[in-house]
């Protein structure tokens, strides 16, 4: 999130294009109704602070089975909060 040039109230990415390995550009919009600013800024990696040594891959986790959440009968015929005399 960047804050607008104009008004300095939160703008939000709209869109990017990748310019090069290192280098993002991206269109912006200020989120402040007053505004609406639109502009485009750049996003560059400049340094590497620290730069992780080998980097070893692992198996991807196993598909977990996915179940249907169990919810009580919605209308059994029945009203638990009706009471009988």
């Amino acid at each position: 999130m960047m804050n607008c040039p104009k008004c300095s109230h939160a703008a939000h990415t709209r869109s990017s294009v990748v310019l090069s390995e290192n280098t993002k550009e991206r269109y912006n919009q200020c989120q402040n109704i007053n505004c609406g600013c639109t502009f485009k800024s750049l996003e560059t990696v400049t340094d590497i602070i620290m730069c992780p040594g080998r980097v070893n891959p692992v198996p991807p986790h196993p598909a977990l089975p996915v179940e249907a959440p169990k919810h009580p009968k919605a209308n059994s015929g029945s009203n638990p909060l009706r009471r009988v005399f």
